[in-house]
Order: structure tokens, then C-alpha cells, then sequence
């Protein structure tokens, strides 16, 4: 079935809710595994059609957020799942509590108990009024940042349609972009900060209500962490100061020398890489995706069915349009084992990059789309991000069908940004840690955390004030992450130090690196993160040897990389 025939109806709350208790009933009640097992699918299946219906919301209200009917299914939602959870939770309590947990880990693994035990940690009927006004305000942060209109060179645009201007050649006309895109933010800076503050102080107060004294260990459970912690990402957040910062400096020297500008560099000049400008696709949106077609077909026998049904099914919305939510995203509709990818077309590489990034994502749900339970599809949101970050790796021979003479400074831009990504998203992570073990901070004083780990982790940006917003500390508001999803930034950086470790393999035997791909793959969500790396010969980002040994070879690349011409 086409996306848009998908049918969507508001589902009956009180019969989801007696559906929900009469399968948890039947669970405790089970005479036999075979009785346990047929709740147990019925649960699974009753799960994959609830959420489809909120991912057919969630999406469509995401291409159009002025559209008033799905804007009041989205409010729906938002209060409905925490409902849902209360009932969830006994289901899962049973689960736990079934004398056939032993047959059902020979039969499913252990991991949906390990994961079950963490959710138990997250939820408490005590913090649904919580849980449903933290929906409300990312839903109210999302919308603001959706209906932006920035005036620039007598027209208006929307935040990503200022991307390209934020990216031109011309250096005066670039700073203005970056001046007026900075100036929307700062007119709605009170807003901003009152949204954040209320997320902040409410989610301490839900981390206070379990008894763990704030918001980050919660934080942590929410994101389902079972095999690593916060002293780990800490030890992570470490090796990237002492071995990529200085890689990513050197990067932005150069940058420096090449533009003839002085180091540190304001935010406008940091965003050309080139003096002739920074690489574009080529062709119109139809284009970029009839190439990731081509893309696709040659990459492999599983790849070539997989994007042919995106096309077929339309199951890809990419358009830049009024109205539209900012960013992207990959996200599924269960009852008919289909992906979907919603992005914003700027006319820069992210493109490109959504075509394999936000792809990638997508071909690991197809892969493992019948996998049971549900959330085996999906492995955690680091273990997901692998999946995307690697694949653009993997597309990069297509550069010239992608983008013809300027191929050579994407692949420059590509592996730079690689490197030079990691600080930013580890910085993101640390801000978040600040924030939330001081959550009685005032937003003039967040703004200076974040203004002063931009000294450690990014000290190529000039803070000189020249920008604003921007260079005064306030950038991270325009994250959406940090209002949205705490404490996933990080994943990010876990996952693009093993894609590093494919860019390595490619290099040396495309094949072989295909095949650790595929087997990181197949694996769906049924193993935590480390055991999946493991289970297909990849290092763990937790180990400070696997980014001191990227970090080596990609600098040596890029050092050797001959940029007669497109500089």
C-alpha cells in the first residue's frame, strides 16, 4: 500500500486500553508456554498497529504542521501514549513475572527481559500529567521552529531554505544569512528559553519522583543504555578532546588558509570549506533520488529491492516546504513492514546525505521487519545511527553521479565533516550533562555553558559577537535533540567512530567491508550495541585505541588528499 492510501482513524482509547489488560490477563493466566506464546504475539501485533497509527500522525503532521486535523490528532497522541504506558507496564510486569520467561528467551533471547527491566524504571502512573505536558512543549518547540519565516533579500524562507545562503561563496552575502537567520532566533529568544527551562525543570522533577535524586540516570533508562554508562560516555567524551579535537583544528586551519581568512574563523566563514564554494548535488530532487536508485541497484541484490519499494510505495517526502517541520527523520509504519523518510531538500550535499543516511536507516527496518517482538526491529539509537552514518560511506563511489565536478570536494567535506562532527555532537552531550545536574541554572547561564565548552571542543568558531545568537552562546537552541530527545546527541558520535572503521575497510576491500555491514545488520535489535559490533569483528567506540586509530588514519587521508583545482 502507497503512504498515501494508508488509512488513518483515530483509535478508541477505552477499547486499546481493555484490549491491552485482557492480553496481560491472559498472560498471567497461561496454562502452558503455547498459551503464554499466543498472548504474546496478539500483545506484539496489537503494538505494531498502534504504531502505525501514531507514526501515520507523527508523519503527517511533520509535512504540514499548519494541517488542523492532524495537528489535533498529534495533541491526541501526546496525551494518549502516556495513558497507554500505565497499561504497558502491567503488561510488562508479567512478562517479567511469567514462570515461561525461560521458554521465552530460548525462543526470543534475553533481551526484550533486559530491556523490559529498564523500561520499569521509566514510568510510574504518578508522571503521566508529566509525560504528557514534555509532549506538548517538544510539540510546541517543533511547530515554532517549523513556522520560522526569515526575511532575507526581500523574499522570506524557512530555516532549511536558508541553508544554501548560510553556505554561499559570496562572503558578505553569506554573513548576512547567518546574521538574519541569527536574528529570528534572537526575536524568539524568550520563547526559546522559556520552553527549554520548563522541560528542564519538569523532567528533574520526574527524575526526583523515582528517586534518583534528577533527571540524567532517568534520562539514561529512557534511552535504553543497557551496556554502557554515564561514566563511559565520559571516558568517550575524554578520548575525543585528547585525539580529535586536535585533528579537527588542524582541518579548520587549513580551512583557514585555503579561504585566506584569519584562525578562528566566525561561524559564516567555518560553514565554506571551499573558496569556490562548497560541494552541490546535481540535478533536481527527482534527479538525486533516480541516482540513489542507480545507487541502490548496484550496491546490492537486498539494497535494489529495498529503495524500489521506498519509490514504489512513496515512502519518501523530501520537499522543503511552508509549513513543514524542520529536519529529517526515518521512522516505520509496523502493520505494513514499510520505512518511511522525511527530510528538507536545501540544494546543499545534505541531499545526498539524506539519500544514504536517512536510507540507511530505513534498509536496516526493511531488513529486519518481521523480526518478533516489535523492538527487535530496531536496535538502540547509537547501534541505528550506525547503520545510516556507515551507508554514507559505502555510496561515496557514486560521488560523481551525485555531484560531477564537484565530487572531489565532497569526498574532501565528507570525511573532514566526519571528523569535525564528533567534538560538536560530544560537546552537545556534555552541555546536556551540565544542564541537567544544575537544572536550577537561568537561561543566561546555560547560554554561557555552552559559550564556554565551545572553547574546548570547538575553538576554531570566533566568539565575537558579530553573529547573533550564534556567537553568543545561544546556538544550542536551534538543536532540536536538546529539547526533544535529551541525551541522544551522543549516539551520534558512538556511531560515526565505527562508521570511520567502515571508511577504513572500504579503503582497503569494499567486499569484505559489505559483508561486516551486513552482518552488523542482520542482527536487528535482538543484541546491545557492543555485542553487535562484536558479533561483526568491529571495535567498540568505548575503547580508546578504536578513535586514536581512526583519528590516524583519517587524518593521513586527508593530508594526502590532492585538492588541485577545487580549492
Amino acid at each position: 500500500m502507497k503512504f498515501p492510501e494508508m488509512p488513518y482513524q483515530r483509535p478508541d482509547m477505552d477499547a486499546l486500553k481493555t484490549q491491552l489488560a485482557g492480553l496481560t490477563k491472559r498472560l498471567r493466566a497461561a496454562g502452558d508456554y503455547a498459551e503464554a506464546r499466543s498472548a504474546f504475539l496478539e500483545k506484539d501485533k496489537l503494538e505494531r498497529h498502534i504504531q502505525t497509527l501514531s507514526s501515520l500522525v507523527h508523519v503527517r503532521h511533520s509535512i504540514d504542521t499548519r494541517d488542523t486535523f492532524y495537528d489535533a490528532e498529534a495533541k491526541f497522541w501526546n496525551t494518549a501514549m502516556p495513558e497507554l504506558q500505565e497499561y504497558m507496564q502491567a503488561w510488562t510486569l508479567a512478562l517479567l513475572e511469567s514462570p515461561y520467561r525461560a521458554d521465552f528467551s530460548a525462543e526470543y533471547g534475553d533481551l526484550m527481559f533486559v530491556n523490559a527491566e529498564l523500561e520499569l524504571k521509566t514510568f510510574s502512573p504518578e508522571i503521566i500529567p508529566d509525560l504528557q505536558r514534555e509532549n506538548e512543549l517538544r510539540r510546541e518547540y517543533e511547530k515554532l521552529l517549523a513556522s520560522a519565516q526569515v526575511p532575507f533579500e526581500g523574499k522570506t524562507y524557512t530555516l532549511s531554505q536558508m541553508s544554501p545562503f548560510k553556505a554561499d561563496a559570496d562572503d558578505a552575502r553569506r554573513l548576512a544569512a547567518w546574521k538574519a537567520e541569527g536574528l529570528w532566533y534572537k526575536e524568539h529568544q524568550e520563547r526559546l528559553d522559556s520552553l527549554y527551562d520548563e522541560l528542564v525543570r519538569l523532567r528533574d522533577a520526574m527524575g526526583k519522583k523515582f528517586g534518583y535524586g534528577g533527571y540524567t540516570t532517568l534520562g539514561y533508562y529512557r534511552m535504553g543504555r543497557n551496556c554502557y554508562t554515564r561514566q563511559d560516555v565520559e571516558k568517550f567524551r575524554a578520548a575525543v578532546v585528547k585525539y580529535l579535537v586536535p585533528v579537527a583544528d588542524g582541518i579548520y586551519r587549513k580551512q583557514a588558509e585555503r579561504l585566506g581568512k584569519q584562525y578562528p574563523m566566525s561561524f559564516a566563514d567555518n560553514a565554506l570549506q571551499f573558496r569556490t564554494g562548497n560541494p552541490k548535488p546535481q540535478g533536481t530532487p527527482d534527479e538525486i533520488l533516480a541516482e540513489g536508485k542507480a545507487f541502490y541497484t548496484q550496491l546490492s541484490p537486498e539494497t535494489a529491492e529495498f529503495f524500489d519499494a521506498m519509490l514504489d510505495g512513496q515512502l519518501l517526502d523530501v520537499l522543503s516546504t511552508e509549513g513543514k517541520q524542520a529536519g529529517g527523520y526515518c521512522t516505520a509504519f509496523a502493520d505494513y513492514g514499510v520505512p518511511f523518510i522525511f527530510a528538507n531538500f536545501n540544494g546543499t550535499q545534505h541531499d545526498v546525505e539524506v539519500v544514504t543516511h536517512e536510507a540507511g536507516h530505513a534498509f536496516a527496518a526493511w531488513v529486519n521487519r518481521d523480526r518478533v517482538p516489535l523492538e527487535y526491529v530496531w536496535p538502540g539509537l547509537e547501534s541505528c545511527e550506525v547503520h545510516s552514518m556507515s551507508m554514507e560511506f559505502f555510496a561515496e563511489p557514486w560521488a560523481p553521479r551525485f555531484f560531477g565536478k564537484d565530487a572531489r570536494k565532497f569526498l574532501y567535506s565528507h570525511l573532514a565533516g566526519a571528523l569535525t562532527f564528533i567534538p560538536y555532537g560530544t560537546m552537545v552531550d556534555h552541555f546536556q550533562h551540565k544542564v541537567y545536574d544544575h537544572p536550577e541554572m537561568t537561561p543566561a547561564e546555560r547560554h554561557g555553558v555552552w559559550k564556554r565548552l565551545l572553547g574546548v571542543y570547538m575553538p576554531w568558531m570566533k566568539l565575537d559577537g558579530d553573529i547573533p545568537f550564534y556567537a553568543e552562546g545561544e546556538g544550542w537552541q536551534r538543536q532540536t535533540h536538546i529539547y526533544a530527545r535529551p541525551f541522544y546527541y551522543i549516539d551520534y558520535c558512538l556511531a560515526q567512530t565505527v562508521s570511520l572503521q567502515f571508511w577504513a575497510m572500504l579503503c582497503a576491500d569494499k567486499e569484505d567491508a559489505w559483508r561486516h555491514y551486513m552482518a552488523y545488520t542482520r542482527q536487528g535489535g535482538s543484541r546491545v550495541f557492543t555485542e553487535l559490533l562484536a558479533n561483526a569483528g568491529l571495535e567498540s567506540p568505548f575503547e580508546e585505541s578504536c578513535l586514536r586509530g581512526v583519528c590516524v588514519k583519517a587524518a593521513e587521508a586527508l593530508a594526502e588528499f590532492d585538492k588541485t583545482g577545487v580549492e
